[in-house]
């Protein structure tokens, strides 16, 4: 079971940290991705981290490089999802989802067997 948190409204410009909480497994053996949903839009792959196998790959959509940071802390079975320079463009729900699997995907969603159930980024003045 994923359980995301963190979701709320910013202000272009500002900042936000969401977290996935895993239960029921090793978040290490997983492959980890955030994907977002905008209204009227497709679910889109915006960062993933490849299992411990893999040493944690990242890897990061165009649209997020260089503004979002995914990160694991193993200890308490927790993904984050830092994101910076937040536009109102990136105003979706975000998920997170994981695969009994080593290496990560943003292509597509269907690669992914398990779901949180979504945490609200709103970005608005």
């Amino acid at each position: 079971q994923l359980v995301e948190s963190g979701g709320t409204t910013v202000q272009p410009g500002g900042s936000l940290r969401l977290s996935c909480t895993a239960s029921g497994g090793i978040l290490d053996d997983y492959a980890i991705g955030w994907f977002r949903q905008a209204p009227g839009k497709q679910r889109e792959g915006i960062a993933c981290m490849s299992s411990k196998r893999e040493d944690f790959k990242t890897q990061y959509a165009a649209s997020t490089k260089g503004r979002f940071i995914i990160s694991r802390d193993s200890a308490k079975d927790t993904e984050y999802l830092e994101m910076t320079s937040l536009q109102p463009e990136d105003t979706a729900i975000y998920y997170c989802a994981a695969e009994a699997t080593d290496y990560c995907s943003l292509a597509r969603a269907a690669d992914y067997s398990y779901w949180g159930q979504g945490t609200q980024v709103t970005v608005s003045s």
